[in-house]
């Protein structure tokens, strides 16, 4: 009981400080925020259940909701996920991670890298609105080092360095930032889960390069010069994260796991999500789930494509009878209005 009491206690101060940091779900702050990609889960099997698994989920997918889960990664664990992003725009998600148990009480080492491609997009200025005059294809990364442990048989926290950058071929903006998480295992069978984590904390971003140069003159000045516009700096997309989940066995070979996750953003609507899987065996887990925010059922006020609910599933398959290592495919969509859904694919290897 004593256990309970302390990491109880370290969540609220978590939280607290999460708090401080970021003022929770304001609608009149919709829009300020940059650096969106660190709102999207590349991630498939999670995305399956909405990111209502944030308080049970381990390995590299912990890595989006709660970086304090990889510490449960059993040995090395590797992902390649593919996402085609709210289907017509012509967006896709690509990402890659690996985790690393660095010893018995070495903790676990994590590094993914997600990036994000909007295709070709026409040019256009002031001029030719029509375009016709080329095309030019912004892009997007975070690169993801994390480190998580376990500190005792309940209690697992973990940190994650970012590096956050976005360019087109005449500009660019970067930051650093942190997350971290702690999640709390209790129960006869481990089937109790709760976990806090606080995401995108870090300096400004801010666009520089050439794009922002035109030649003008100058009050003064006969001959035009080359002027750099100061870009204004913008602000990440602070979140807390708070979740929890129970384990009920109805049999040595089917396992139902109902989750919540409540995420308090600091530039849009906070979110409530709920999701449940059902493993069956090791070989097969079905997902589903839903979020819901303000308004979200408003199509007049409404301010996310998302319309809440997801749905995956996982076949799973051990390299060898009885062994644990094996690998999985994932698939997950969610649904969408405008635009025709998310679709989430990818592949796991777990030795």
């Amino acid at each position: 009981m004593r256990k309970v009491y302390k990491i109880l206690m370290i969540s609220l101060v978590f939280a607290l400080f999460a708090g401080q940091t970021a003022t929770a779900g304001n609608k009149d702050r919709v829009g300020e925020a940059g650096a969106g990609q660190l709102l999207i889960n590349p991630w498939v099997r999670s995305s399956g259940l909405g990111g209502s698994n944030s308080a049970y989920i381990s390995g590299l997918e912990a890595q989006f909701l709660n970086v304090a889960g990889i510490a449960r990664t059993r040995s090395t664990e590797l992902i390649f996920a593919h996402t085609s992003w709210l289907v017509g725009t012509g967006t896709s998600i690509s990402s890659f991670g690996i985790t690393q148990k660095l010893g018995k009480e070495g903790g676990v080492l994590g590094l993914s890298v997600m990036s994000l491609s909007f295709g070709d997009i026409p040019i256009t200025t002031v001029s030719q609105p029509e375009g016709g005059i080329g095309t030019f294809s912004p892009k997007q990364s975070n690169v993801n080092i994390s480190y998580a442990k376990a500190f005792s048989n309940s209690i697992y926290a973990g940190v994650t360095v970012k590096i956050v950058s976005e360019s087109t071929s005449s500009t660019k903006a970067s930051t650093v930032a942190i997350d971290a998480g702690i999640q709390y295992v209790t129960g006869k069978h481990d089937q109790f889960k709760f976990g806090v984590a606080l995401k995108n904390v870090g300096p400004n971003m801010k666009y520089t390069g050439d794009g922002l140069s035109f030649r003008g003159f100058v009050p003064g000045q006969v001959n035009a010069l080359t002027v750099e516009q100061r870009s204004a700096g913008f602000e990440l997309p602070t979140l807390i994260r708070i979740g929890v989940s129970y384990d009920l066995i109805l049999s040595d070979n089917i396992k139902l796991i109902p989750s919540y996750t409540f995420t308090s953003n600091s530039f849009t609507n906070d979110q409530h999500s709920v999701g449940v899987e059902l493993r069956w065996s090791k070989y097969l887990v079905l997902r589903g789930g839903y979020t819901y925010e303000n308004d979200l059922l408003n199509t007049s006020k409404k301010i996310n494509a998302l319309t809440g609910f997801a749905m995956g599933i996982s076949i799973e398959a051990p390299f060898n009878k009885g062994d644990e290592a094996g690998f999985s495919i994932d698939y997950a969509y969610q649904t969408t209005n405008p635009f025709a859904g998310v679709h989430s694919i990818g592949v796991r290897l777990h030795l």
